[in-house]
């Protein structure tokens, strides 16, 4: 059975996994959005059997939290879209299928959507199919590319392969054009790109606590984008500023830079918070799944093939409070203040009246001691039936 000390020893583990569990710097909120209604419809293309030999296809219009629009395709076609449940950006190590071929073939799927429809239009497709000795049937046309875009993004993220026999089943004179832009992109010119794209905005530490007459900091920004704009609530006479004091204009914050709270010496105590806003590239590639993904709750995971500029922000902040003051009363029973240095601790002035102190309890504790010592040393000592004295 565990000693109580053992339970003792176990808790204050506990206790200590939560603390720093707990007190890591908090981050920009990951960026959000909803599938709308509305983006350009492609073709139905056959990609198996039962209801994969009729599957619509579409550049999904996206929307982001702020407004933004993106143009998304599905990596999980075995899922329905579900337009009211908020899909939430995550890394491509986080796909909520651990199964799923996405996994092995992300790079493939995200140099398709560098290469496919729409960052790069028909005529370019065209002319790019045209330069390998392609024969299309009568150019291509936007349905024909999102067919043919969507299929080859399919097949690296669900293992499915259009059928040559039939693989637009409502407009079968588009076959050539979509087969042919299906073939581009599953191809040995498919070199992956292995790189994942980011939109990023992170203020770090995100909390500080100083005291008065110090400039507290640094705050580091890490972005991927520019920075567009600079919030705070600052109480009287507390300001934003660089390492140097100079206060900071918008223009001069960037990935990298160093901010501080500066907060005046004679300040009360009180707490100061700022708010950075980047525009940064929402690029194609980038990964969005349901937020709460569950067997019973689903919808489809989206990845981004139209970029678009967004925004994103990240808060920080610090507290302070202001050192106590030592009161010392002269002969006429006047206070004065001691002077408060730099970095919030009382300025030395003259001897302290600790050492004394100090110094005389020690004196006490030692007298105190002996005493003790000398008591045990003249007790009597059992020696077998007799006593003896020290």
């Amino acid at each position: 059975m565990a000693s109580r000390f053992e339970f003792m020893r176990v808790g204050v583990g506990v206790v200590a996994l939560l603390l720093v569990v707990g007190a890591g710097p908090a981050s920009a909120d990951p960026v959000r959005g909803t599938v709308q209604e509305g983006g350009p419809e492609g073709l139905t293309v056959n990609v198996g059997s039962g209801f994969l030999a009729e599957m619509p296809t579409s550049l999904i219009k996206f929307r982001l939290a702020d407004g933004t629009e993106l143009g998304v395709y599905c990596v999980q076609i075995q899922n329905e879209i579900d337009p009211e449940h908020p899909l939430v950006e995550k890394d491509w190590e986080a796909f909520p299928d651990p199964a799923s071929p996405f996994n092995a073939n992300r790079a493939k799927i995200n140099w398709i959507l560098h290469n496919g429809f729409p960052v790069k239009d028909t005529d370019e497709l065209e002319a790019q199919l045209v330069g390998a000795g392609v024969r299309l049937r009568d150019g291509l046309s936007t349905a024909e590319a999102i067919a043919g875009t969507q299929a080859a993004v399919w097949h690296f993220s669900d293992d499915t392969d259009l059928d040559r026999a039939d693989p637009v089943p409502d407009a079968r004179g588009s076959a050539r054009d979509v087969v042919a832009l299906y073939d581009f992109l599953t191809g040995d010119a498919n070199a992956g790109i292995a790189d994942q794209p980011s939109a990023s905005l992170k203020i770090s530490p995100a909390d500080l606590t100083g005291k008065p007459g110090q400039r507290i900091g640094p705050f580091t920004v890490r972005t991927s984008g520019a920075i567009s704009r600079l919030d705070a609530d600052l109480p009287d006479g507390v300001r934003i500023t660089d390492e140097n004091g100079a206060e900071l204009a918008v223009a001069a914050i960037k990935d990298g830079t160093r901010l501080f709270i500066d907060v005046p010496a004679d300040a009360p105590d009180g707490s100061a918070s700022f708010e950075l806003t980047a525009t940064a590239e929402v690029a194609g590639g980038r990964l969005f799944v349901g937020e709460s993904y569950a067997p019973n709750r689903r919808t489809q995971s989206v990845i981004v093939a139209r970029s678009r500029a967004a925004e994103l922000t990240a808060t920080a902040g610090a507290s302070w409070t202001a050192a106590e003051v030592q009161q010392v009363a002269d002969n006429d029973d006047d206070v004065a203040a001691e002077d408060v240095n730099a970095d919030g601790d009382l300025a030395e002035t003259g001897a302290s009246i600790l050492t004394p102190t100090l110094f005389g309890a020690g004196l006490l504790a030692a007298g105190f001691a002996f005493l003790l010592f000398r008591r045990h040393r003249t007790r009597p000592q059992p020696i077998g039936n007799r006593y003896r004295r020290g």
